[in-house]
């Protein structure tokens, strides 16, 4: 703050001759800036000192000095972020960057991306939006999501480059030929942000901790007990066989915070500043896995970037811009997938539509066109009549049952279904049927009082690594299940899930779980609505990005090639892509 606050004492002594050299005295200069003559003459003997200005007292009181400038309040302000950042002090180069949109893309350009300081490879991204806080558990944004992966370990993990959990904190794992015991074996040089060694009595009070939570106790709900036979296993004692364990404690949500401190971790990655206006990230030197290249990450939290206005494509989540938004036209997209993740709309089973009546709904969204007219940025969503890749909705015959008078529906974020809330309220209008409109102003279901009343309901299902998994958690613990379906169809789902569970083929556990749902969307309970297109564009130099589930990329397989190698590529690393 003292750096911005000595910008502003600068602009006010710059802005009425706009820099031309100025008579005044003292006791004029000090009423300019709000403080006391003998604070003005310490800030102007700062202010020469540092070079910006010449202060030429003359002797006698209420003489008049000559104040001279040597730079602009505009190239000060890059000069203070530059001397901020070589620093260290990121937090400081943003406090001064408090500038309207148009100055502000272009006060920012020579700092966003790819850049070293002081010799350390830094990767800075602008956002939109403050993040919310890492919480154990549940999160409901991609972007928090995919940070407590980088941020914190787990018993497992998913990799990319394999079909089914990998070891993270545990080395490797047994289970018994019932599948009711399940050992794994924890590495022996694990280090927790801080330094301090791993125990693995702290791995089983953390899991102890999460599954006191209501919707990780559902999660877990096989679990009857978690032992620490020996100092470096960790045993899990199951009511009844669950070979999905393995994803389950690879999810974001069972990742694991030190038991007596939620932002401590043992991920590729400690958290150093979590700001409303910079989150910052530093490499982990005792991470137990391959070490990354970059060894800083932030997020620059500018929404000021991303008005819609101001025509930038990367103002939504599912497209990030790595560098400046200014110049989106020179940044190359580097990856791009359609999200396997959709928007949904459900229908409640104990409301006021019959079965008949939630499929002809399903097919007015489906057959009518409404999805492909959706007044939405171009290449942002794409319609889907598939839940999952080779699950796709049912072929009902024609449905012509009339619709009732009224109905309520009742959605939450993202921000596209604002729009999909308003052409349907207008296309059931024609069709005789008043839509009540209600607008959950979240991410997810959680403490949504409206749910309970509502005949349908649309929200976003964000899917992970592993698909099949991400919507068997889904239906094990999202709040919306047992609002939807009667008790006696909601106790059947959970049973079902359990025996899919106790299924050890992995294949046909997803085959078991393709039939739960597949069942839910054919009795016209559940129908996807569209994915978004994810798309990453980066400058060049910027190298490793490989979009993952959640439309971000892994943080430990980025790098930035160092300045001079950059300089004889033209611009681009080696192994950059084109």
């Amino acid at each position: 703050m003292r750096l911005a606050n000595r910008l502003n004492q600068f602009q006010r002594l710059w802005q009425p001759s706009l820099g031309a050299p100025q008579q005044a005295t003292v006791a004029e200069l000090a009423e300019r800036c709000f403080c006391s003559e003998r604070h003005m003459r310490t800030l102007l003997r700062q202010a020469q000192l540092a070079g910006w200005l010449t202060w030429e007292a003359q002797s006698g009181r209420g003489k008049r000095g000559t104040l001279t400038f040597h730079t602009s309040p505009h190239n000060l302000r890059g000069t203070l972020m530059e001397q901020a950042l070589t620093s260290g002090h990121s937090q400081n180069a943003l406090e001064l960057t408090r500038l309207a949109p148009e100055q502000l893309r272009h006060l920012l350009q020579p700092f966003l991306g790819g850049q070293w300081q002081n010799d350390t490879p830094t990767l800075r991204i602008p956002y939109y939006r403050p993040l919310e806080p890492l919480r154990p558990g549940f999160l409901p944004g991609r972007a928090e999501q995919h940070l407590a992966g980088q941020i914190f370990s787990g018993i497992t993990r998913f990799d990319p480059d394999s079909a089914e959990p990998q070891g993270d904190l545990a080395h490797h794992w047994q289970v018994s030929p019932d599948g009711c015991v399940w050992q794994f074996y924890i590495r022996s040089t694990l280090h927790w942000h801080s330094g301090e060694r791993i125990e693995t009595h702290q791995l089983q009070a953390r899991l102890q901790l999460l599954l006191s939570d209501p919707p990780l106790a559902r999660l877990f709900a096989s679990v009857k007990q978690i032992e620490v036979p020996h100092a470096r296993c960790l045993t899990f004692r199951l009511h009844y066989p669950d070979y999905w364990l393995p994803w389950r404690l690879a999810s974001y949500c069972s990742r694991l915070a030190h038991p007596e401190n939620t932002q401590l971790g043992s991920g590729p990655f400690r958290l150093v500043a979590f700001k409303p206006d910079l989150v910052r990230l530093e490499c982990h030197e005792s991470w137990h896995l391959q070490h990354p290249v970059l060894k800083a990450i932030e997020y620059w939290i500018t929404p000021q970037l991303f008005e819609q206005e101001m025509g930038t494509s990367c103002r939504h989540p599912a497209q990030i811009a790595i560098g400046d938004p200014d110049e989106l036209t020179t940044l190359r997209p580097v990856s791009n997938s359609i999200s396997l993740g959709f928007c949904y709309l459900a229908v409640r089973q104990h409301g006021s539509l019959s079965r008949a009546q939630a499929r002809r709904i399903m097919q007015i969204i489906h057959q009518s066109g409404i999805l492909d007219t959706l007044p939405l940025d171009e290449n942002l969503i794409t319609p889907t009549t598939e839940l999952v890749p080779g699950l796709t909705i049912p072929d009902w015959p024609a449905h012509a049952e009339a619709l009732p008078r009224h109905l309520t529906l009742v959605y939450h974020l993202p921000g596209e279904l604002h729009t999909m809330a308003a052409q349907l309220e207008r296309y059931f209008a024609d069709l005789g049927c008043t839509l009540n409109v209600l607008f959950h102003n979240a991410k997810n279901w959680t403490g949504c009082a409206q749910l309970a009343g509502a005949d349908l309901v649309m929200g976003d299902r964000l899917i992970g690594e592993a698909p099949e998994y991400t919507l068997e958690q889904w239906l094990r613990s999202d709040v919306l299940w047992p609002a939807l379906l009667t008790a006696e169809q909601y106790a059947q789902l959970q049973t079902t899930l359990n025996a899919v569970q106790a299924e050890p083929r992995h294949a046909q556990r997803n085959a078991g779980l393709h039939q739960v749902l597949a069942a839910l969307m054919n009795d016209a309970v559940l129908t996807p609505l569209f994915n978004y297109r994810y798309q990453i564009s980066a400058p060049p130099g910027v190298n490793g990005i490989h979009l993952n589930a959640l439309g971000w990329f892994d943080f430990t397989r980025a790098w930035l090639p160092p300045p001079e190698i950059r300089e004889e590529a033209g611009g681009r690393g080696p192994g950059a892509l084109p």
